[in-house]
């Protein structure tokens, strides 16, 4: 059954995107003789890759699952038709980063039946309020530090090819347009928000966790969690996710080199 839920898997196609500068495809002729090839002989699969003829900034070529155009009001780009949705702050875009679910569903829960049977799908920005899959919601609302550094890298590339002219409302709605790699440095701030003390000096990783707030024995030795709420950004579930969530290292690292 296809099931029209607003969830990550529409934005993982964003993922499926690389650039190919001019220099490398010359010291490559046998791949550049089969790409050509490929783009000449294969029309029916050529047309599902966007933009491996046309030449992006410094003549380069883009593979790509997302259609884009340089024309704003261009009604059948796809990429800006998933970023509308990625930037909308009622849809994917917290404080903290990318949902994992879209907070549409919050208060139009997803609903279908089985052999008579109804199911529903929530947002759940936190812990699961039900038993369904074990009482775990973590693809269901919550904020995922790798899936989000993924997203990052995807726009950074497509800004590679588009380049500057290329613009897209953040957030949707505010009048604010920004290129991708713009977009792609706020989506970085809002996930080095997590761990950064805010006026308050409260870091949003420790919700309302006391300890770790107050106690200044406690509230420097950041926690890595596996996932944040969707909507404050408090740690969830394991603490010690380094494998992933010290990703947050690198997206610090590059915020600092490229500002």
């Amino acid at each position: 059954m296809r099931l029209k839920v607003r969830s990550l898997v529409g934005l993982i196609p964003l993922f499926a995107v690389t650039t190919l500068e001019p220099e490398l495809l010359d010291q490559l002729p046998n791949f550049k003789a089969r790409l050509e090839w490929f783009i000449h002989h294969r029309p029916t699969l050529k047309r599902n890759v966007a933009c491996m003829e046309s030449n992006g900034q410094g003549a380069r070529r883009m593979l790509a699952l997302c259609y884009v155009t340089r024309d704003r009001l261009e009604p059948t780009d796809k990429l800006r038709r998933i970023l509308h949705k990625l930037l909308d702050e009622t849809e994917f875009l917290s404080d903290y980063g990318i949902r994992a679910l879209s907070r549409h569903h919050h208060a139009h829960p997803y609903l279908f039946s089985v052999d008579g049977q109804e199911h529903r799908v929530d947002y759940e920005p936190a812990e699961s309020s039900s038993g369904l899959f074990g009482g775990n919601s973590n693809w269901r609302g919550p904020v995922w530090m790798p899936v989000n550094y993924l997203l990052i890298e995807s726009l950074q590339q497509f800004h590679h090819y588009l380049g500057d002219e290329f613009k897209v409302e953040c957030p949707t709605g505010s009048g604010r347009w920004l290129n991708l790699w713009d977009v792609a440095t706020e989506l970085s701030q809002h996930l080095i928000k997590l761990f950064r003390n805010d006026a308050t000096g409260h870091r949003a990783i420790y919700g309302g966790t006391k300890k770790f707030q107050t106690d200044p024995h406690w509230h420097n030795l950041i926690l890595f969690f596996e996932y944040f709420h969707g909507d404050n950004g408090a740690g969830i579930g394991a603490s010690h996710q380094t494998g992933w969530t010290g990703l947050i290292a690198k997206l610090i690292q590059q915020t600092g080199e490229y500002s």
